[in-house]
């Protein structure tokens, strides 16, 4: 049987979230949200990730790519 880990998460996410489920600071959260190849979203001065694409984003980087931060 395999062991699957079930993780809840926003809809939305912050910054302070994805540090939490990336184990990175929140500074290296705002800098992968401001690289250009992170999915994100801005509303007003908010700067926001879909869970869905958050989820996306991490499987195509998964095959140990290293993504500068």
């Amino acid at each position: 049987m395999e062991n699957m880990t079930t993780v809840h998460m926003p809809a939305v996410m912050n910054a302070k979230d994805v540090a939490s489920y990336l184990g990175i600071s929140k500074q290296g959260a705002y800098n992968l949200m401001n690289s250009g190849s992170f999915p994100t979203l801005r509303v007003g001065k908010r700067l926001l990730v879909p869970a869905d694409k958050f989820l996306e984003w991490i499987y195509e980087h998964s095959d140990n790519v290293k993504v500068e931060i």
